[in-house]
């Protein structure tokens, strides 16, 4: 009997760069060997007390779905959150959506027929990928670069890539996984072609609180004249330190999107009710978590900047936001490779660290071929151990090829 084929869309989707060395960083742990995740971004920080008391002390005897569009206390207590970045949006302007990651799954969909495209600038979280491949939408992308720290590319050659099939341009701010921050001119000129060409604009804005240097985050709710253009997507992943509760959301002023939103909002059921209770529980978390929290990933930041720089042949870039960053290593010809070889070949003192080769969060791998993103998300005595088995590994590495 012969085996039933799998559809070519699954076949044509990529692997996630973020976990596809997850085999090897198991094959070192079996060996005893510590590994120090750098690759993916799960914070370390304490997740707020009263986001855990709330899932704690649930007293319902059942746990029942709630509204497809998300619990109305929680989308009410979203408007207000808004209303302190100067962004006026109501209940009914918001979708709970199950994490960041539906949500611009369910924009794809709402969008985008099969062949439609969008224009993300490269390098982009690897999950667009999957996303646009899962609707078979074609992401047509600009590259930027690490000698200008990923600023937004020249809007003249992202204008070159719009055509008739175009529907959005998508960007991530503060970027992942970059750490670039736009600036209000770059968010202009996008608004423009979106204006010029009837397109959405799409923000991945889950990083907003985590800006540093002085700078400013910009939503694209903020931009005036473009309402109808303007979509956020949202998390509370990060913010709060609750990747595992998977609760994020949509958020846009056009009406005929947002019905569109409903009906694969209403495919899925509801997202998860617990984890949404305690996200309200989050919303009540004081300012002063947010400053504290800022400060740590700003020392984390600074000390890995200043500990990377030293190393040889090695480009780093300045991010400004989030708390990622991506270095290029000059004088290898793969850090997929090499990456791997940390995990299966390397250990200093019983430790070695695992990084998310850049490959993957490009359309165009070959431009990422010699890059690694860094998750500064443990502790500075942490960091400071991974960036010394980096450097060893590294000179190791390049003496036997």
């Amino acid at each position: 009997m012969t085996r039933p084929f799998l559809s070519n869309r699954v076949k044509q989707m990529p692997a996630s760069p973020i976990r596809k060395l997850v085999p090897y960083a198991d094959y070192a742990k079996s060996k005893g060997i510590e590994v120090i995740h750098l690759n993916i971004g799960q914070p370390d920080i304490e997740t707020p007390q009263q986001v855990l008391d709330e899932i704690q002390h649930y007293a319902d005897k059942v746990l029942a779905y709630g509204p497809s569009q998300g619990l109305l206390e929680l989308r009410t207590k979203l408007s207000s959150y808004y209303a302190q970045f100067g962004i006026e949006v109501t209940a009914e302007d918001i979708a709970i959506t199950t994490g960041g990651s539906e949500a611009l799954s369910i924009l794809m969909g709402s969008l985008c027929d099969s062949g439609d495209n969008v224009i993300i600038p490269e390098p982009f979280y690897a999950n667009y990928n999957g996303f646009a491949s899962s609707y078979a939408i074609e992401v047509r992308s600009i590259a930027s670069t690490i000698e200008n720290n990923f600023a937004l590319p020249d809007v003249a050659l992202i204008e070159s890539q719009i055509n008739e099939k175009t529907k959005a341009i998508l960007i991530c701010n503060p970027g992942n996984p970059t750490g670039y921050l736009y600036t209000d001119q770059e968010l202009n000129a996008l608004k423009a072609l979106a204006l010029k060409y009837n397109l959405f604009l799409i923000a991945d804005e889950v990083y907003r609180e985590f800006v540093y240097e002085n700078q400013e985050h910009t939503s694209v709710l903020n931009l005036e004249g473009c309402e109808e253009h303007v979509i956020v997507v949202d998390s509370f992943s990060k913010r709060y330190s609750m990747c595992g509760a998977r609760v994020g959301c949509i958020v846009s002023k056009n009406k005929e999107l947002n019905e569109a939103v409903l009906k694969f909002a209403q495919a899925r059921l509801c997202p998860p009710t617990l984890a949404q209770l305690a996200c309200i529980a989050a919303l009540d978390t004081a300012p002063s978590y947010f400053g504290a929290v800022n400060a740590e990933y700003d020392k984390r930041r600074q000390l890995l900047i200043s500990s990377l720089s030293s190393i040889p042949k090695l480009k780093v870039a300045f991010p400004k936001g989030a708390f990622y960053c991506m270095i290029e290593i000059e004088d290898i010809d793969s850090a997929d490779e090499f990456a791997q070889w940390l995990l299966e070949s390397f250990s200093l003192n019983g430790q070695t660290v695992m990084l998310a080769p850049a490959s993957g969060f490009y359309s165009h791998p070959e431009l990422g071929k010699r890059q690694l993103r860094i998750a500064y998300v443990l502790e500075s005595s942490r960091l400071e151990q991974a960036v010394n088995i980096l450097h060893k590994g590294l000179e190791q590495y390049r003496n036997q090829n």
